[in-house]
């Protein structure tokens, strides 16, 4: 747990906001260290939203939001599929203690 004794008056209304969502927001802490920096980090996101901006700007407009939903599906299913032998930096070292807690 966190402490929250420094500010106490002045950030009340923060530290109150904090204190709700504490267990969510510290949630990675319950996994492998080695994988931890994978969980909180945004670095695939970023990577995949790379993706969809580089290959939309060729497209400059999308008739309809339906088919914006379909290029981003596609687009979706292709990185996956490009990435989806790729174990990630230590998940390989914690595969075992990853399964167990999906038992």
């Amino acid at each position: 747990p966190v402490s929250y004794t420094k500010g106490g008056k002045v950030y009340s209304d923060v530290i109150r906001s904090l204190k709700d969502i504490e267990p969510d927001l510290l949630v990675f802490y319950n996994y492998p260290k080695q994988i931890r920096a994978s969980i909180y980090s945004t670095n695939m996101i970023e990577s995949f939203n790379n993706v969809i901006k580089r290959k939309a700007k060729p497209k400059a407009e999308f008739p309809t939001e339906q088919s914006l939903d379909a290029f981003i599906g596609i687009q979706a299913m292709s990185y996956n599929d490009r990435y989806f032998n790729r174990i990630h930096k230590g998940f390989g070292q914690v595969q075992d203690t990853l399964e167990s807690y999906f038992d």
